[in-house]
């Protein structure tokens, strides 16, 4: 039991490290795409490349903390994991993906998708020092 969880906790900070450089990566294509140093079609097809992997890697930890039993950092998980589902299974059919280039700068999308980012960057940097601190306190 021990074992598991120091392997829980090293394999979340793991990829909560790999979710923070994704959280930025989307940041910093969603400015390049503000700024117009790339297009609309560059920029989506950049970032839905790495939607399903987002989803994979946070949807991964996320059942890993529920078979653990570790109910408050698996229900801290839950509402993201399932807003990424959720935003993946939405997309409209004839979308390119999550992101798509036609609709990007209608109705303040581009502002909305930057938003979302930030707010996961900061949910993700969280869970890196819950993760951090959880990993250090277990008895192994």
């Amino acid at each position: 039991r021990r074992r598991m969880e120091a392997v829980v906790f090293v394999f979340s900070l793991l990829d909560c490290c790999a979710l923070i450089f994704l959280s930025v990566y989307f940041i910093i294509t969603l400015s390049d795409l503000e700024c117009d140093y790339i297009n609309a079609r560059s920029c989506c097809s950049k970032l839905n490349k790495w939607v399903i992997p987002e989803l994979i890697g946070h949807t991964i930890v996320t059942v890993l903390l529920l078979i653990s039993l570790h109910w408050f950092i698996f229900l801290l998980n839950l509402p993201v994991a399932t807003w990424n589902i959720y935003r993946y299974i939405m997309v409209p059919s004839g979308n390119m993906g999550v992101f798509d280039p036609t609709e990007i700068h209608n109705r303040g999308q581009l502002k909305s998708h930057m938003k979302e980012a930030m707010i996961k960057l900061g949910f993700h940097l969280l869970c890196f020092f819950m993760y951090l601190y959880s990993g250090s306190n277990c008895p192994c």
